[in-house]
């Protein structure tokens, strides 16, 4: 048991901190600091999947019931958060660091609010937070505490845990919209403007 979670803890601790420092990554106003934060997000994002894939290979070379193999179907429910980040949330933080760079060669140049909105994007955010928490049980178990131990608690469990992504979901997609908006009169004062000359 110590050994699965051995294996299991550094892990779940690269997930958690990806989570909690794409939280923040819309709140720099500056752009060095927005690309500073997103390149910590970017080696946390690459560091999970690869912890991550490099368990569930071991799963796969190993035969019996290894430390890996018990490792490997506790982070079965973190599998498919874990797709929608390496298909969606590296592509997205890829764009936005380099979008982060193009403003940040000065110390003091604000971070527009459209590469905020981008930041806060449900895409980047949601899909790492719900992964830790798909790894968090694993850990629970791995610890020695029976989180399933029978149909009474793991249909609440399950329904929790799937609230509780639907809520953090449609937090990101206010946030995002919020910024969205604030992006917005920049791209719409031009028309605004232009329409007089062609009455």
């Amino acid at each position: 048991m110590d050994d699965q979670l051995a294996v299991l803890l550094p892990v779940a601790v690269v997930w958690l901190a990806a989570g909690v420092v794409a939280d923040g990554l819309p709140r720099p106003r500056r752009a060095r600091a927005l690309r500073r934060r997103t390149g910590w997000l970017s080696a946390l994002t690459l560091t999970g999947l690869g912890l991550t894939a490099a368990v569930l290979v071991a799963d796969l070379q190993s035969a019996g019931m290894t430390p890996f193999d018990r490792a490997a179907a506790g982070l079965a429910l973190a599998a498919a958060p874990a797709l929608v980040v390496a298909a969606c949330t590296v592509r997205r933080v890829r764009r936005l660091w380099a979008g982060a760079g193009a403003f940040a060669a000065a110390p003091g140049t604000p971070a527009p609010h459209g590469l905020r909105a981008a930041a806060a994007h449900p895409l980047i955010a949601l899909p790492l937070q719900a992964t830790a928490l798909a790894v968090v049980p694993a850990v629970i178990s791995a610890a020695g505490v029976d989180l399933f131990a029978g149909p009474a608690v793991t249909g609440p469990a399950i329904t929790v845990g799937t609230l509780g992504v639907a809520a953090i979901g449609v937090r990101h997609a206010l946030r995002h919209s919020r910024l969205a908006e604030r992006a917005m009169p920049d791209a719409a004062a031009s028309p605004r403007a232009a329409s007089p000359l062609h009455v």
